[in-house]
């Protein structure tokens, strides 16, 4: 087995999101082919390359990375696609790093919803459709899956969200910088 730093086993995974992120944001999916791609490259990247972690800590990072994003996708928050696409980067970096691209993809998002919100003089719509939603999932028992989803469509602050996989990749970027 060859050893590369961390950084050089990882840049096909770079390359591959920056591509999932410039599709995401053109046509706002991310195609079952490249996620699938990225997930056996990931898992074969443990078995025989270079990878920094184990074929077990990529396979639990896939489990991480599927755990994280399906309720939000069972809630309508997310696509399909999305989660697919963080289950399939945890191969690459197992389940510890998947869980901080989370935090990360979730902070970087935070900080462009709010950007976006300010610019377009949206900010108190966003606070106050964000409240809606925070009581509709803490009342989730009682309204049922199909009406928080409803009200999760309904209540969007902006026009056009941002496609996740451009969170995730440029959380990816900043936790590779970080930790390697």
């Amino acid at each position: 087995m060859i050893h590369l730093p961390p950084i050089l086993a990882l840049t096909p995974l770079l390359v591959m999101i920056f591509i999932a992120a410039m599709v995401d944001l053109r046509e706002r999916r991310i195609p079952n082919w490249l996620n699938l791609l990225i997930l056996l490259s990931g898992l074969i990247n443990a078995i025989v390359w270079a990878s920094p972690v184990s074929i077990g800590y990529a396979l639990a990072g896939v489990f991480v990375g599927f755990a994280l994003l399906f309720v939000q996708f069972a809630l309508g928050a997310v696509g399909g696609g999305d989660v697919k696409m963080l289950a399939a980067v945890g191969a690459w970096v197992g389940p510890l790093a998947t869980l901080e691209v989370f935090i990360a993809a979730a902070i970087v998002g935070l900080i462009i919803v709010l950007s976006q919100a300010v610019a377009t003089g949206r900010l108190q719509k966003l606070f106050s459709n964000s409240m809606v939603l925070v009581a509709n999932f803490a009342s989730f028992q009682h309204l049922g899956r199909e009406h928080v989803q409803a009200t999760g469509q309904s209540m969007r602050s902006v026009d056009k969200p941002l496609p996740y996989a451009v969170s995730v990749m440029i959380a990816l970027c900043v936790c590779v910088a970080v930790r390697w």
